[in-house]
């Protein structure tokens, strides 16, 4: 036998044994996967880049704790209303009871609703600050959503400070019914009085703002933001589609189409979010009337002027 057999017949009978590499064991949470691009990035050096993608930009969502710590001053956070929680004043029964899910949710979540809401400071400026948090059952508007975003309304219309909200919603609450849409108006009265005393209201438009949100305050600010790519419509793509019967463009219902047709007023990367806003509030700020300078009258004696003695 020569050896070519020789290595042929070992090589069919006895496979070579690779040695086995040992799995790089990552721990959770320490790296980050872009959903756009795919790209790991270490978690610290994302969340340091406010969640943005440093390879494609795309915006990471992220949710009401981490928006707060992102444009509020550290130790400025005032929280507002937290003790207003839902209830089931329907009766709601689907797959299962509303109540049900409510409790759920705020256990996984660590929230009472799909809002939160206080004053603080923005670069020492101070603000009303509303944020909006999509895991709480899609950040959909409920009862509390509204009466919270209004009372939040109401005390910075007091107290003279911008109101700024981060809107990030499904819309409107089916399990609420019309209590649901009522906040559409409670909402969009309380920013009526705001604006009649020549206060200023920001609204981020962030992925994604729908439905009734949308309709409501969602586009009532003196200017809208949006972040880049971000989703927003009242209804969705395919609803439109079969309605109207024709393709709709692939951008269609984003940040940057709606700029395009005068719906956004500008798109701000996330990272340059607070300063845009700090900017937009000080160029907005009242300006001081001067004193007028006291007027007297010719005859009125000089009460300045020495006096001579008789």
């Amino acid at each position: 036998m020569s050896l070519f057999d020789w290595f042929a017949n070992r090589q069919k009978n006895e496979p070579i044994q690779h040695p086995v590499q040992p799995e790089r064991e990552i721990s959770d949470g320490l790296w980050t996967k872009c959903e756009s691009c795919g790209v790991l990035a270490y978690s610290k050096d994302l969340r340091a880049n406010q969640m943005v993608c440093p390879d494609c930009d795309h915006h990471n969502r992220v949710y009401s704790p981490e928006r707060i710590r992102q444009l509020i001053d550290a130790d400025t956070w005032y929280p507002l209303n937290e003790q207003i929680t839902p209830t089931d004043p329907l009766g709601f029964r689907d797959r299962k009871a509303y109540a049900d899910r409510i409790r759920e949710t705020q256990d996984k979540t660590r929230l009472s609703d799909a809002v939160q809401t206080g004053l603080g400071r923005l670069e020492g400026l101070p603000v009303a600050l509303g944020v909006m948090d999509f895991r709480f059952m899609g950040g959909s508007m409920g009862s509390v959503v509204g009466e919270k975003l209004t009372r939040l309304i109401e005390t910075a219309t007091a107290e003279r400070v911008p109101v700024i909200i981060v809107c990030a919603s499904g819309g409107a609450r089916m399990q609420e019914g019309m209590l649901s849409l009522m906040q559409m108006a409670k909402i969009s009265g309380a920013l009526e009085r705001h604006r009649s005393q020549r206060l200023l209201y920001l609204p981020i438009l962030t992925h994604p703002t729908t439905g009734g949100v949308t309709a409501s305050f969602a586009m009532l600010g003196d200017l809208i933001l949006a972040e880049p790519k971000a989703l927003i419509g009242f209804a969705g793509r395919r609803v439109i589609e079969q309605t109207l019967r024709e393709k709709l463009p692939s951008d269609f219902q984003t940040a940057e189409y709606l700029q395009h047709h005068g719906f956004v007023d500008v798109i701000v990367s996330r990272t340059q979010l607070k300063k845009t806003l700090a900017t937009l509030i000080q160029m907005h700020q009242p300006i001081p009337r001067p004193t007028p300078p006291l007027h007297v009258p010719d005859h009125v004696p000089n009460l300045t002027a020495t006096m001579v003695p008789d």
